[in-house]
């Protein structure tokens, strides 16, 4: 991809990302991140930055390789049975076109669901996916999920939300 992508583009790759989430295919989600991306679950919505404060979840490539690895593992106890889950999404809006710099934000309201044998659980909030243009194709810089409820005490969340 030479030239900027189109609004259209921008949103099928968020559409895109959640279906591979849903579709268990991490190995193709990980390929998705720029090496320096951050995946990021605030404690609440007003955060500035995920290193001054205390968050649900701060994954760089390192914790997010490593939580595919174990959720591939036959033997992680805490996927007995496998956790599947459902994102529900609003058309993503292109909140910032940065063309020059080839970056953009899409911003995402939620619907997640995550069960497990018999247990459900239940999130919503708003997801900010960074992206940028980067040797021709479309990354993930950052992905910010802003919970509606994020500073309550969630249940252990298994997969990405």
């Amino acid at each position: 991809m030479s030239t900027p992508p189109t609004e259209r583009q921008l949103i099928d790759f968020v559409v895109a990302e959640a279906r591979l989430l849903d579709e268990r295919r991490y190995d193709e989600w990980l390929d998705l991140w720029a090496d320096d991306g951050i995946y990021w679950v605030p404690l609440s919505p007003g955060q500035s930055d995920g290193l001054g404060h205390n968050s649900h979840l701060y994954e760089d490539k390192l914790l997010r390789t490593l939580r595919v690895e174990r959720l591939k593992s036959p033997r992680a106890y805490a996927q007995q049975p496998p956790s599947r889950a459902h994102h529900l999404l609003q058309t993503p809006t292109l909140e910032t076109r940065e063309a020059s710099e080839q970056r953009f934000v899409l911003r995402t309201a939620f619907h997640y669901s995550e069960a497990q044998g018999d247990e459900t659980i239940f999130l919503v909030g708003t997801a900010f996916h960074h992206l940028a243009l980067q040797a021709g194709r479309l990354v993930m810089t950052l992905k910010r999920v802003d919970l509606l409820n994020g500073e309550a005490a969630l249940p252990p969340i298994q997969l990405f939300i």
